[in-house]
């Protein structure tokens, strides 16, 4: 898997390639972008994406043309229908969504054991947490976006205080051998994958958090789009607020969340991270085809 340096240098080059996208670059202009040599920027593109960076390029010109049409109402209701199964993707990951219950929210984790790392990822470091009844947490960790540096959290074993405050009175255990499995079975590219949460929110929350899971691999929805998912039109921005709120990144995928206009719009873990995501996941579909 790529170390969280590797990956700023992905993510630095994918966001480099979404803006000059129109002028067609080299592979070498890509290189020089992120200051590494065109053939080892080629081998870490092509390990991370799938692709090669000029057939990655062509999927952003693609996307690029029909993003138009992606926030169209009518594919926006067709999209969410379809459900994460499709032939034009690499895997699929199947997610059953748990509710913490009333009682145990209330008690702050009393009596629950959360397990919780520091593991790299495709996107970079993160954290990941679970109890005996699934993952409750997965946040991406960096110095500009979290108070808590991954580095600090892997020595002083210190949960992050997010944690603490969300459950004070669960028990925690660091546990990063836990994390790095974690971190294998969510990303894995090779079988489909099973995935259970365990998380607490809202009734709203929880029906804009399922709406998400219903947004195919490699398609997005609008904020106003997911809000007609969950038969609430005029709540776009209560929509927003639920998204914003997901604890566990990219297993609930809020990354696939556009602005109306299709523009990328915010992100909880950084609007670059959010693109990576999209790209890796249009790279992967497109590899499929």
């Amino acid at each position: 898997m790529i170390n969280a340096r590797d990956y700023q240098r992905i993510e630095a080059a994918i966001d480099w390639i979404r803006t000059h996208f129109e002028h067609q670059p080299s592979v070498a202009e890509m290189a020089a972008a992120v200051h590494l040599s065109p053939y080892h920027f080629s081998r870490l593109f092509s390990r991370w994406a799938g692709v090669s960076p000029n057939q990655f390029l062509r999927i952003v010109t693609l996307d690029a043309a029909k993003q138009h049409l992606k926030s169209a109402p009518n594919l926006v209701n067709t999209a969410l229908d379809l459900g994460l199964s499709g032939s034009s993707r690499l895997h699929d990951l199947f997610v059953d969504l748990e509710a913490m219950s009333p009682g145990e929210y209330r008690r702050g984790g009393d009596g629950l054991s959360v397990r919780w790392g520091v593991a790299d990822s495709p996107f970079g470091s993160c954290m990941v947490a679970s109890t005996g009844r699934g993952v409750c947490a997965l946040e991406f960790l960096d110095q500009t976006l979290h108070p808590d540096a991954a580095a600090d959290l892997a020595i002083t074993g210190t949960p992050p205080k997010r944690m603490q405050k969300r459950w004070p009175r669960a028990s925690f255990e660091q546990d990063h051998a836990a994390a790095e499995e974690w971190m294998t079975r969510i990303f894995a590219t090779s079988s489909k994958q099973s995935i259970r949460l365990h998380v607490a929110g809202s009734n709203f929350q929880f029906q804009v958090w399922r709406a998400l899971l219903r947004v195919p691999t490699g398609r997005t929805v609008s904020y106003g789009g997911l809000a007609q998912a969950i038969d609430k039109p005029g709540a776009a921005r209560a929509v927003g607020q639920a998204v914003g709120s997901n604890p566990v990144a990219w297993l609930i995928p809020c990354h696939r969340v556009l602005r109306g206009d299709g523009g990328l719009g915010g992100y909880r873990w950084g609007p670059r991270r959010k693109a990576a995501m999209l790209a890796l996941e249009s790279s992967r579909g497109a590899a499929t085809l």
